[in-house]
């Protein structure tokens, strides 16, 4: 462990730190002083496989929010810069062969499926063939599902083992307030066109997740509702990208209040309810798991190690697409795959503050009851500028009081099973 410090140079200060803001270069030389700690690997890369949309939804954080670096990038990712991504992969994970289990690749976007099935298909075995001997591999696409009614994409995406996760917001109404074409049109009709072709026996074992951007103006049961009826395994709500200096729409927190959580919390008591439940539901799944002692399997909560990096159009390599939504620049590392490995961001302060665990939270989070549920939030909700990312999380109040319902009410079944069982044992004995 400590040679693998000793050959890992400390990095310069990158263009996606602000002078005085947190986290400063100081991070790195902290962590690295502390015996018990060494950088993960990466084992995520999210590739911006085309850099254009077929829609203009109005909350997007690559097109409408702060950074605006996208307008500079390639519309779609060459041939030569897959090449050098699956290069840059498979020498990271041979270089970390006992540290990680297999690595996945989401090709993202704009709209990944815009790049066309025969790209899908040249970096799916690219990705394939780069992989050490023995390491699986996950192949996921993001999409807002208007492309997938295409018998040769679709048939790609099996041929390739592909998964697919469909953009969504709920309902014809809930879909078409924000999720449109830059005529104004709504998309609701084509997705949900998609998702039926998706659904056909031949590709329904690709459909792995419907994703939903909770809208304060939506009802939260109807759009549950609407989410199930697309027939997706799981479903995930994503609270929408704010922080601080940029508060979410709608955002209570500053009155006292907890919109945010006011809004889920309904959904969260139908769908733990019913039995058995209709599909799994990524956020509320990982609050349940960890409030049993388990492990959170996403960033939005807990204290999961970072270990994801951004591939961009041109090959540049970044920290985070949420990053976007807190200042032009912010997930920059001033690395790109043609000149440098992935190990040269291992070090990048932006990385390991959120590798550090508790040692990466402020001091407010570090001592708060749900911390080890809550996480402080998703990284880039804690911004603030002038002060940078060591805050809690905007959706602090939110989380706190969704995480403590969750808990509470799992806990106090958890409690009677308990006890249903011991009066069980006590009258079989007697």
């Amino acid at each position: 462990m400590e040679e693998t410090r000793a050959r890992t140079p400390l990095p310069v200060v990158r263009v996606n730190e602000r002078a005085g803001e947190w986290p400063t270069p100081d991070v790195t030389e902290q962590a690295l002083a502390d015996p018990s700690w060494h950088p993960l690997p990466f084992v995520e890369f999210a590739l911006k496989f085309h850099g254009r949309c077929n829609l203009a939804c109005d909350y997007c954080y690559m097109y409408e929010m702060a950074d605006q670096s996208w307008r500079d990038k390639p519309v779609a990712m060459s041939r030569r810069t897959i090449d050098q991504v699956a290069h840059r992969i498979g020498e990271h994970l041979r270089a970390h062969a006992t540290e990680v289990g297999g690595a996945s690749v989401r090709m993202h976007g704009g709209e990944a499926l815009l790049a066309g099935a025969d790209q899908f298909a040249y970096a799916a075995r690219a990705f394939r063939a780069a992989m050490p001997p023995g390491l699986p591999l996950k192949l996921v696409t993001t999409t807002n599902g208007i492309l997938l009614d295409d018998d040769r994409t679709l048939e790609t995406l099996r041929e390739h083992e592909i998964g697919v996760t469909v953009s969504l917001d709920g309902d014809r109404e809930a879909q078409d307030r924000h999720r449109r074409y830059a005529n104004g049109r709504g998309s609701h009709d084509l997705v949900m066109r998609g998702v039926e072709a998706l659904n056909r026996p031949a590709y329904r074992h690709l459909f792995e997740m419907v994703l939903c951007t909770v809208d304060l103006d939506n009802d939260p049961l109807t759009t549950y509702e609407a989410l199930l009826a697309t027939g997706a395994p799981a479903v995930d709500f994503l609270l929408p990208l704010g922080n601080w200096s940029s508060p979410p729409p709608g955002w209570t927190a500053g009155e006292g209040g907890t919109a945010y959580a006011d809004w889920l919390i309904p959904i969260f008591d139908r769908w733990y309810g019913t039995v058995p439940v209709p599909a799994g539901v990524r956020l509320f799944e990982n609050i349940m798991a960890m409030s049993l002692g388990g492990r959170s399997r996403s960033e939005a909560v807990g204290l999961l190690p970072f270990q994801l990096l951004v591939i961009e159009s041109d090959g540049s390599i970044e920290l985070g697409d949420a990053l976007k939504s807190a200042y032009e620049g912010a997930p920059h590392t001033g690395l790109d795959v043609f000149r440098n490995s992935f190990d040269e961001a291992r070090l990048l302060p932006g990385v390991v503050a959120r590798q550090r665990g508790v040692a990466g939270l402020s001091p407010t989070c570090a001592g708060c009851a749900v911390r080890d549920i809550c996480g402080a939030g998703e990284y880039s909700t804690r911004y603030r500028a002038g002060a940078g990312f060591l805050n809690p999380s905007v959706y602090c109040a939110d989380l706190a009081r969704l995480v403590c319902h969750i808990r509470d009410r799992v806990l106090a079944d958890v409690a009677r099973l308990r006890d249903h069982r011991t009066v069980a044992e006590s009258n079989h004995t007697a």
